[in-house]
């Protein structure tokens, strides 16, 4: 099969390195693609947004199967694009992948489902927002609605941090459109962990726990990342826990969407937050995690093209998902400034003296004359397998030791939750 990936970052390499072992998988693309992901597959010059491009492509390559990664490209149709030609794809259609686009719309969907989740309101007007905060006080949450590259929520812990982070999102448009309505939330909680599964919209199958780590600096200090590193499984999900997410959560959420006329098919993500009551909904995502994807897929054993064939074909039940035993820890290597203002352009050392063990999984970075240099906010994802938890912690951070690059940035403590 000709398969093309849309993406460039960490999680698109881990989907195309899961991809490159299957038997069935005789040609990789990957489009943008990036420095690591073309040593496994051809990377198309296309942007992950650009729909029309993309099907064009598809068609005059024949492709046999589209895996749209990135939330943007789904959020705006892209799969519907896709089948509407004739072409295979893997993830939601646009009016299911609304439950990640639209913080309103699954807070709402939540409310309606008796599904678990923090109080809330939605405003569109600054004022109402701003009554709202002073009248529930400190800390709280505040999100825009719309897609912010997983920037888009501050948890405030004084009324003034709410003000800010309510007048940037709204008045200063610090994420353009998706602030001009925003979610207030009450403040929950407990340890955060993320459970990805894969669903046909019938049956739905969770993969390993996991556990972000989204704060820049050690000790989750600093602005919120895309996520500075990722470890699974969560030792907090226990097997009780997980059966009463599955009850009051998981499937009462596909069964919702069902309800909806918004059948959702591709990979659903959950992050949740365990509080002293019961598990609830911190977000919802419409597709892989980044980085949580890397150590979650670097477990997996059953083949991922098996995987989503049955999803597309909704046969998933059909399906038994095997994953190894211990644990897997990713530490995201970033650009010294990032989230905020960073530089790119440096060489990378140091890549072909990393054990065979670990893997480095490429997010911001391109290859020119046989050399790497960092091209992005995050640029690489060092992952390692191991018998447990602290084993995998360790031999990640033994990759790292060996990597650098001008300014290089990373948290010293992943996995220490």
């Amino acid at each position: 099969m000709k398969i093309l990936v849309v993406g460039s970052g960490g999680r698109e390499h881990t989907i195309v390195h899961a991809l490159s072992k299957s038997p069935g998988a005789t040609q990789l693309y990957c489009a943008p693609g990036n420095g690591g992901i073309a040593g496994l597959a051809r990377c198309v010059p296309i942007k992950a947004t650009d729909i029309p491009a993309m099907v064009d492509f598809a068609l005059q390559e024949k492709i046999d199967l589209v895996v749209v990664a990135p939330d943007d490209p789904l959020a705006l149709g892209m799969v519907d694009a896709l089948e509407a030609a004739g072409v295979r794809a893997f993830g939601p259609r646009a009016n299911a992948a609304i439950i990640e686009s639209s913080k309103a719309f699954a807070k709402n969907l939540m409310k309606k489902y008796s599904i678990p989740t923090a109080q809330y309101e939605i405003f569109s007007d600054y004022d109402a927002a701003l009554a709202y905060i002073h009248s529930k006080g400190a800390p709280i949450v505040v999100k825009a609605d719309g897609l912010a590259l997983g920037k888009g929520v501050v948890v405030a812990q004084t009324v003034e941090e709410a003000e800010e982070a309510l007048r940037s999102m709204m008045m200063d448009k610090s994420f353009g459109e998706s602030g001009s309505t925003v979610v207030i939330e009450e403040f929950m909680t407990g340890p955060e962990v993320t459970v990805l599964c894969f669903t046909d919209g019938k049956t739905i199958k969770p993969m390993l726990s996991s556990q972000d780590h989204k704060r820049a600096y050690d000790n989750d200090r600093g602005p919120n990342t895309g996520g500075m590193g990722a470890f699974c499984p969560s030792p907090k999900f226990t097997p009780e826990i997980a059966a009463w997410c599955m009850d009051n959560i998981f499937r009462p959420t596909v069964e919702a969407m069902n309800a909806e006329g918004r059948p959702f098919k591709g990979v659903l993500y959950f992050g949740l937050m365990l509080t002293p009551q019961d598990p609830r909904v911190v977000e919802y995502n419409a597709r892989f995690g980044d980085p949580e994807t890397q150590p979650i897929l670097s477990m997996l054993e059953t083949d991922l093209l098996e995987i989503f064939e049955a999803v597309i074909d909704e046969k998933l039940a059909d399906i038994d998902i095997k994953w190894k035993p211990g644990a897997a820890c990713c530490v995201v290597l970033a650009s010294g400034g990032y989230p905020v203002k960073y530089q790119t352009g440096y060489e990378i050392s140091g890549l072909a003296d990393v054990p065979d063990d670990i893997i480095v999984y490429h997010a911001g970075t391109k290859l020119e004359n046989g050399k790497y240099y960092t091209s992005g906010g995050r640029v690489l994802g060092v992952t390692a397998v191991a018998e447990d938890l602290p084993g995998a912690v360790a031999r990640a951070y033994a990759g790292v030791g060996r990597i650098s690059f001008t300014d290089m940035h990373y948290r010293k403590d992943i996995g220490a939750k």
